[in-house]
Parts: C-alpha cells; structure tokens; sequence
C-alpha cells in the first residue's frame, strides 16, 4: 500500500472500472428507489451548485443500492434551447454568417454537429465527481423518443383546450428575438433616473405630475392612475387628459394597485410595456397599443418623429422635446431592479406579441391536493407554503419560444391563419380532412426548454409506450433541487405526471440551499469569488486561475480588481484536494439552510480527513496482515466476552454510529450523517482505538492479539461501508486492500451490503468507562502541552479524592494508562495528606497531580515566560501603531495590509496564550 494517499491516481483509476462494468445499472432486485437528475444543460460546464446536489443524489443512490434496492440515477441533458442556440450563433457570427443565412434545416444541422462535438463535457465532469449515474439508459429531451412525449402531450392538451394561442404580454429578449421565462431574467440594482413629466387636463384647467423611470414608454399611455383614497387627485379622477407629444386623450382613473407615496402618487399607465400596467389595464377595460418592434425600436403606432429609433434613443429625444414644451417638470437620480436576459445581458422589454400558452389552473388544483394529502412531502417542510402560495396564483404558461434549436411546436396554418395541430403535415390533413392543394404552413416557433423538461420523471422512462421501466420507477422516489426552482419545473412535474400518469412523479421533494461563498455572497464572474469544482478536485496555478476569473467578464475593465482578489485569496493559487474531500465537503455543508457557505478551509480538513483514514488502514493492515501461521485469520468471529473492554467499546460506538446513520440518512440530514462519520472515524477509531490497541498488540498474549486484530478490521471494513456514498474513491481503494482480510469477497465495494443498526441495546456502562479513561488521559496530556514538558518523557501521578469506582477503574487499566499517558508510576494520596507542589487535573471528583519537582523550576520558567510577553507585547504595540497610520493604510498594497492584520492578530492570541500560562504556573498547588 503507498505511503502517501493520491487522490487523483485513485478517482482515474477506479471510475471507469465501475462504469464499464455497468455495476451502475439497475439490478433488477429489490424495492425500486430511482432519483431523477436535473437535466443539465448540454452547453454547461459542472459548477458548485451541480456538484453540490450531484453530490448528495449520488450519496442517496449509493446508499440505497448498497443497501440492496434495485437502483436507477436516470442520466440525462437538457437541450437548452437558447444557450444552445446562441453558442452556435457565436461561431457563425466569427466566420460572417448568420443562421439566416444558412436556412433553418441546415442550422438545426450545424447544432446537432456542435453537440457531437462538444455537448458531453458536462456529463465527463460528472464522472469525475464520482457520480453513480446510469450512463447506458442516458437521455436526450431532443432524443426521438423524448420528442415523440413531447408531442404527444402538447397534441392532447390543445385537444382538450388546455393549449391556445394568445396575445399577451411577455418578457421579450431584444437581441436574441424570443419570449423568454421569468428563470432566463435576472433582475439587478443600477442606477437610473426618475423622470416628473407635466399632464395637462383636457378642460385646460392645469395638469398633473407624473413620474416614470422610462419616459420613452409614454407615447403607449392609455391612462393616468391614482389610489381612489389620495385626497390630492380623488377630484379629478374621471377627467382626461391631453397625452403629450401625441395627439390622443387620456384618462384618469382610480385603482388600488397605485403607492401614493411613490413619485408624485400619479402613475402613467402603458398596458402594452409594464405588466402591473397590463393588470391595471384588465382591470379598467383599457386598450393597449403596442410600441416596440421585435428588436425595440418604435413601431409605427408612435408619432412620426420618433418611428425607427431605438427605445434609448428615442427616450433622450423625447425627454428633450417634453422640456422644450416645458412639460418637463424634474429628474432626479434613482436607483432601481433593471431586468436583463441571462443569455444576451440585453434590458428585457415587455412585450405582447402572439404566443402559445398552457391553461395550467386545471392542471394546478390536482397538484395543490397531491401535497395537500400527503402524496408528496417537502423537505424542509416549510417549502410546502411557498409551493403552494405560487400555486394559488398560478398564471397561464408562455411555451413558445422563437428560436429554431428546440422541440418545433406541431401546429400548421392554412392561408386564412386557421390552426391545425398534429404530430405532422400529413397527419394533420388526415386528422382534418384537408385536401393537398390547401397550402400548410408549419409554426416557426419552439417549445420553451421547461416544456419537455416537465415531462422527464416519465419520458425518460419509455413513455408513451407502457414499458416495464415506466412501470418499474414510476413514481420516482425523491427529488434532489435547488429552491429557485419550485416554480419553473417541479410544479409543472407534479402538473404533467398527475395529468399524464394518474400518479405524482416523486414521493419526495428536497430542497437544498444555495452554495454562497465564505461571505455568503452570491458566486458571480463579476465578484471573483467564483470556485469551480474541478479546480478544486485538480487543484490550479495562480496564473491559470487569474486567467480564467479574468477571461470573458461583461465588463472588462473589472479584470484588475478580480485579479487583485484572486491574489489575496489565493497567493500560491487552489491545491488539489481531490473529490472526495470535496464531495465530504458537501454532505457536512448540506444543512437545512437556505445558503451556504463555501470555506476553503473546510475543504481542506476533509483532505486530511481522507489522510487519517489512509493511514489508519496503513497502520492496520501493517499490524494484521503479515503474521505467522500460528496466529488464527482475522476474518474468525472472536466471542463477545472474550473481547477485552477497548474491543467491545468501539464495537459499541460502531453500532450506535450504524444506527445514527440510518437516521439522519432517513431525515435528510446529509450534514450530521457526515458529522457523525467524522467524529467517529477521527476521534474514536483513529485517535482512541488504534491507540488502545498498541497495548494489546505489543502484549505477549496471543488470545488479546487475535481480538484486537479482528476488531481492526472488522471495524474499519464496516466503516469504509458506511463511508462510501460520501466518498466512494478512497473507500474502494481501500476496501480492496481491506476486504481479503475480513473473509469479505466481491468484485466491488458499492456492491456490498451496507452496514445495518444492531437490535441489541448499547452497553452504556461500558461506554461511560472508557469516556471516563479518556478523560483521565487527556487531563495528564494537557498538562504536559500547558507545562511544556516533553511528550515521551515517563511522570509520575499523584491521585487523590477518588471514588471508590474510580479506585477500581484505575487498578482495571493501569496498563493502558501507563502506556498512553507516558507514566513510570501511579500513587493514591490520602484525602487529607499533603501533596508537593504539583499542576492538576480533575476528573469528576478524581483529582490528577503531576509533582514538578525535577520536572520544571517554577520562579526559571516564569521569569522567562515574563520576558517572551514582554517582547512580544513590544512588537503587538508596534504592529498595531503600524495599522492606525494613514501613511501606511492609505498606501501600501492591500495584500501588504491584509498581510499586517494577519500578523497582528496572531501575535494577540500568542500573548493571549503566554498570560494565561503565567497564570497557570502561579496557581501550582
């Protein structure tokens, strides 16, 4: 076995083992347990949030596999409709063409070329993760038997009138041309203005104020509203007023929506162009008129002077002419949400425009009675309120989209613009009786990506067809997500598989938060503080990582202040910790919380977690797999009495820890399952139980060789099963080595069983024994650390007050403690006797003395430790006049400063730690 663990070595190693034997497949056997991935993007690449729930679906799979259910992690991407389109569009542009151009057969081509190509990175990202996926049953949404679901679904729902095409107002991409989801916009604080404009009344007696953050929308004004209650307008609502720069009255009407504190308390109202306007605009019966054109210029419903301009442009032009006609009252700086598409970064314009839409509220009412009876459970509980407060005022769903890269709506039109829906030209002439010479014309539009993505739980598995995998996994088992998407995909699951299966789609629904950075600050390319995942599985060089946070930003000029962050952050740039930290890192971060924070610290301790594993097997299986004939296998059952009291301790602990497993596993809490691991793996089996075992092992009896030989490995086997799905690498490797010498055989270790509770009752009196000598250890340890005395050097103790237990224990393993704590010599001291001078520990009521006599000179050690404070308190003094001067804040580099507080804060907790030991030493007995 290698002196050293290596992460990377191991992970190359051994996933393509496991995928090319297809043990990820399911087995046929046992109770089905599926989980369904969120489809991926083809064009993605894995970040923190995918590796994040990967991470705990994967620990979920693994755990139920081994734990002989008849498994399925479906595989499978998502097209990505626009994120596709676009990536393909930026190709073109660098070779002067556009998809115009090319004709729409041949760019649909140039995509599917592009995703041969390149479209699998993402899913190469997820083998390094680990990620126990199904490979072979991998799906596509634009796969033929996913699209042949697709249509299926929209050609039954707009048979039921549960589709139809509408005019309504939607949130329009500009650049990219297409109605986009309110997922696809990311709204975000910039500064602007706040523009009062002058109104005048029809009668001529004055006019009102207005203000607007968007001046240029004003030509599209149907009205002018005020809160029915605003005592300084109820005397004119009911006038009208002359529309500026126009030719059209408008107006004044009285609605509840409008925040009379808000601007002047008048509200312009442009129904086509703003959606609490389009409300308004139900409301009151008013018309809209349309402004914009597909890339929002002014159409020809604006006056003539402003037809053909840009919206920006024509804003200045009309802010201009509305001052020249002195009806510009004020403009004062605001600042305000500005919502911009997350593919093109363009300002989203509503828009209303002609397009498909799903009728969902008969869809929604099933789905609210499925959580509302149990059928599907929420965890955390609490994201049950939000799913239905969405549901209960659930709006009609936009599905058409206009690009070309995605699942082509099935309709065809006749000359007269009548609609025919069926799965194609000819099955639509047969289903209408419409003769070859009457022209038909496909819709241009596609499906909007969460369409297909709604019918996953099922389409991935054969449906329509009634296959037995359909029958087999459906309904899934639990659904691993993100919050932010309760609205956009597991509502419309739940709407689709209750439609289309008479079933829920999953049992069970668990939330995740957000991976945020140590900060708790959103992860963006424009903060620096974005960590990719296999930087920190491969680790990066500081140059190659300054590139790749600097490469591609919005706005270029950040480029010096992200690369100064990433200096300080990181200045000998992110070392490899290898996946398996990682992924331990995760399953201990997955709380019930709804952001998490992202530490590189922690990260870093689950490294040299995965070290102290490796080399407590080292340690094992140096001590129990060379020995000589005589000595029984260790795989051979040793009875329970014949184990002496560390034996049947960790063997205790080991149950309990067994059964603390299965019950936060149960629960969902992924963070206190790793907890629980951690703390028994490092502090109990490596720090305590290997310890104990060098007596045995060192003694000359062979019976107690022979327990604690096969309680080694017996525990570390059972613990390397139980440690898999959270880090299924390095418990492989291991197990390997491990498993001949248990009597385990198998080709794999995600094949055996997991480790299940023990009926029998822990033994508690034997638990609190051992705590009790664990105490007693660590108090004459921490003697020695606070007194500075040497750990190998032999010391004799003092004990006194002493139960009569403690009398009895100490007598019991007076071995162990003379091993362990280094001593020559134990002494009980009469109650009343006295005692040298001595530093001491208690345990309970048991007092533990060290006499220092020949071990320190107390008046030597103080005057030292007198003078170590002394000049350390000098250059703290200095350190911290350093920080209070302008001279140097105001100029040095901020890594130089960062550098300063560092040093300053160590040198406090150093002079911290030098009093308190005076302190110590003064209070010898």
């Amino acid at each position: 076995m290698d002196k050293t663990y290596h992460p990377q070595t191991i992970e190359h190693y051994w996933y393509p083992i496991w995928e090319n034997q297809d043990y990820f497949a399911p087995t046929g056997q046992g109770q089905p347990y599926c989980i369904m991935i969120p489809p991926p993007n083809v064009t993605g690449t894995l970040h923190m949030g995918h590796s994040f729930q990967d991470t705990l679906m994967d620990l979920l799979i693994r755990y139920h596999r081994m734990s002989g259910h008849n498994t399925l992690w479906q595989a499978g991407t998502d097209h990505a409709g626009i994120a596709t389109q676009m990536v393909v569009e930026r190709q073109l542009l660098a070779q002067g063409l556009t998809r115009h151009q090319l004709g729409r057969d041949t760019f649909i081509q140039k995509v599917w070329e592009w995703k041969a190509l390149s479209g699998g990175h993402i899913t190469r990202q997820l083998r390094r993760m680990g990620a126990s996926l199904d490979w072979a049953s991998e799906r596509f949404t634009l796969d033929e038997g996913l699209s042949r679901a697709v249509q299926t679904v929209f050609i039954q729902l707009y048979e039921e009138g549960l589709i139809y095409r509408g005019q309504r107002l939607v949130n329009w991409d500009p650049v990219l041309h297409t109605a986009v989801s309110d997922l696809e916009v990311v709204s975000q604080e910039e500064k602007g203005a706040l523009w009062h404009l002058r109104y005048p009344l029809q009668n001529g007696t004055g006019y009102v104020e207005v203000a607007t953050t968007r001046p240029e929308t004003m030509l599209g004004d149907m009205a002018v509203a005020v809160h029915p209650e605003d005592e300084r307008y109820q005397h004119l609502i009911g006038q009208h007023l002359i529309l500026p720069l126009t030719d059209r009255h408008i107006p004044i009407i009285a609605d509840t929506h409008i925040d009379p504190s808000f601007g002047t308390g008048c509200v312009k109202i442009t129904p086509a162009h703003d959606f609490n306007d389009y409300a308004i605009a139900q409301r009151h019966q008013l018309p809209l008129l349309n402004l914009f054109t597909p890339d929002a210029k002014l159409n020809d419903n604006a006056p003539l002077a402003y037809r053909g301009l840009d919206r920006f442009v024509a804003r200045k032009r009309i802010v201009a002419d509305l001052e020249h006609a002195g009806l510009l009252a004020a403009i004062h700086p605001h600042t305000l949400m500005v919502p911009r598409g997350d593919r093109s970064h363009a300002i989203i314009e509503p828009l209303l425009t002609d397009q498909w839409y799903v009728k969902v509220a008969p869809l929604a009412a099933p789905a609210i009675q499925a959580v509302q009876a149990g059928h599907i459970r929420f965890i955390p509980e609490n994201w049950a309120k939000t799913y239905f407060d969405w549901m209960e005022n659930i709006q009609d769903w936009c599905i058409s989209r206009q690009i070309w890269w995605g699942h082509r709506i099935p309709a065809w039109y006749d000359p007269q613009g009548q609609i025919y829906v069926a799965s194609d030209e000819a099955a639509a002439r047969q289903k209408y009786q419409l003769p070859d010479s009457l022209p038909l014309t496909q819709d241009s539009d596609v499906l909007d990506t969460w369409f297909s993505s709604a019918l996953w739980p099922f389409s991935t598995l054969g449906w329509p067809e009634p296959t037995e995998r359909l029958a087999t996994f459906y309904p899934t088992s639990v659904l691993v997500t993100g919050f932010d998407i309760i609205f956009f995909w597991v509502a419309r699951m739940i709407m689709m598989g209750l439609k289309f299966q008479g079933q829920v789609p999953f049992r069970e629904v668990y939330i995740h938060g957000l991976i945020r950075d140590s900060e708790g600050q959103k992860m963006s390319k424009s903060k620096g503080n974005v960590l990719d995942p296999l930087d920190l599985i491969d680790g990066i060089d500081l140059t190659s990582l300054i590139a790749k946070r600097t490469t591609g930003l919005m706005q270029p000029d950040m480029a010096p202040r992200i690369e100064q962050i990433t200096r300080q952050q990181f200045p000998e740039g992110i070392p490899a910790f290898g996946t398996d930290a990682l992924r331990f890192t995760f399953a201990a971060l997955a709380s019930t919380g709804r952001d998490i924070r992202f530490e590189l610290g922690r990260i870093e301790g689950y490294r040299n977690f995965c070290n102290k594993l490796w080399n407590a097997s080292r340690y094992v299986i140096m001590n129990t797999s060379a020995q000589n004939d005589s000595t029984p296998p260790n795989s051979d059952p040793v009875p329970w009495d014949s184990l002496a009291l560390p034996e049947r301790w960790i063997l205790t602990r080991l149950y309990q820890t067994i059964a603390q497993v299965h019950q936060h596993l149960s629960a969902y809490r992924f963070d206190l399952m790793a907890q629980t691991l951690y703390e028994f793996t490092w502090n109990e089996y490596c720090d305590w139980y290997l310890e104990f075992s060098k007596s045995a092992l060192q003694s000359h009896s062979v019976p107690a060789q022979q327990a604690t030989r096969y309680t080694l490995i017996q525990v570390l086997e059972t613990l390397l099963r139980l440690l898999h799905p959270i880090i299924p690498f390095i418990t492989e490797e291991l197990w390997q080595k491990i498993a001949p010498l248990a009597g385990k055989t198998g080709p794999t270790l995600l094949q055996q069983p997991y480790p299940q509770p023990s009926p029998e009752l822990p033994d508690l009196n034997l638990i609190q024994e051992i705590e009790w000598l664990k105490q007693v250890i660590l108090g004459i340890r921490r003697i020695r650390a606070e007194m500075n005395i040497a750990p190998g050097k032999p010391l004799s103790i003092l004990l006194q007050q002493g139960t009569e237990t403690d009398r009895q224990r100490i007598a019991s393993h007076q071995s162990r403690l003379i091993n362990l704590a280094r001593l020559e010599s134990i002494t009980w001291l009469d109650a009343t006797a006295p005692t040298p001078e001595s530093a001491y520990a208690l345990v309970d009521e048991l007092r533990i003395l060290i006499p220092l006599a020949g071990l320190i000179d107390k008046t030597v050690e103080l005057n030292r430790l007198q003078r170590e404070t002394q000049k350390l308190r000098k250059d703290l003094e200095k350190g911290q006049a350093k920080l209070q001067n302008p001279q140097f804040t105001d100029k040095a580099p901020a890594e130089i400063i960062e550098r300063e507080r560092e040093r300053v804060g160590k040198m406090e907790i150093a002079l911290q730690e030098l009093e308190a030991q005076i302190l110590r030493i003064q209070a010898l007995v």
